[in-house]
């Protein structure tokens, strides 16, 4: 596969760990085809930051939401292949490589992730530090950052869910299984989770409700499709 993949790379004032970010994506040992920032009405410097790099591509827009920026993206993308990052994760030079390697494989799977790593973001205080659950351990990472999906597994699926504030890409991936799309996991750790006082990771472990009506929705929908 010749797979020209566009990063699509969401940001709400995320001047601090954006260029970070795009930086970890320009170390990639396979070259993207370009990035597209998607600016979701920031009013800190993301903009100006994203496009002092090469290959961005920059979007903006009314604020609206995570899930209406990782839209806006998909829909602007030129590539193939779409690879999501949020704008205060890194991913691992080799990320791009293993996971294009495994679209190849002959059962030709549709989307693929990878292990993270989270770690706590270092310019933290130490008391505010103590505070914030690490998990110290690899894990299996069905989270935006890990993921690399064909663009037919994005229209196959459908966009994410612009009215769900918490529990969208949860939401998106049951989507996938209900489809019938082959995915794989890789044991290699492909992104760095950052752990933060604010950012999206913990409000939506804050969210019980919110992941519960999200499981709730597809099973319903299985059972109404012969599912189960």
């Amino acid at each position: 596969m010749n797979a020209n993949v566009s990063v699509i790379v969401p940001v709400y004032n995320g001047a601090t760990y954006l260029a970070e970010a795009i930086e970890s994506v320009l170390a990639q040992t396979m070259r993207p085809l370009e990035i597209v920032v998607v600016d979701d009405g920031s009013t800190d410097e993301s903009g100006e930051i994203a496009q002092r790099f090469e290959l961005v591509r920059y979007v903006r827009q009314e604020n609206a939401g995570i899930s209406a920026a990782r839209n806006r993206g998909i829909k602007a993308a030129q590539g193939d292949v779409l690879a999501l990052l949020d704008a205060d994760d890194v991913w691992l030079p080799d990320k791009l490589r293993l996971q294009i390697a495994a679209l190849e494989q002959a059962d030709m799977p549709a989307y693929v992730f990878g292990h993270i790593q989270e770690f706590v973001t270092p310019e933290l205080p130490p008391d505010v530090r103590a505070r914030i659950h690490c998990e110290p351990e690899p894990m299996a990472g069905a989270l935006p950052s890990a993921l690399l999906a064909t663009r037919d597994a994005f229209f196959r699926v459908g966009g994410f869910a612009n009215e769900l504030r918490a529990g969208e890409f949860a939401d998106w991936v049951l989507r996938a299984n209900e489809a019938g799309l082959q995915k794989i996991m890789l044991p290699d750790v492909v992104a760095r989770r950052r752990i933060h006082s604010s950012n999206n990771g913990i409000r939506q472990r804050q969210n019980f409700n919110a992941y519960a009506h999200v499981i709730k929705n597809s099973l319903d929908r299985r059972r109404a499709a012969g599912q189960d």
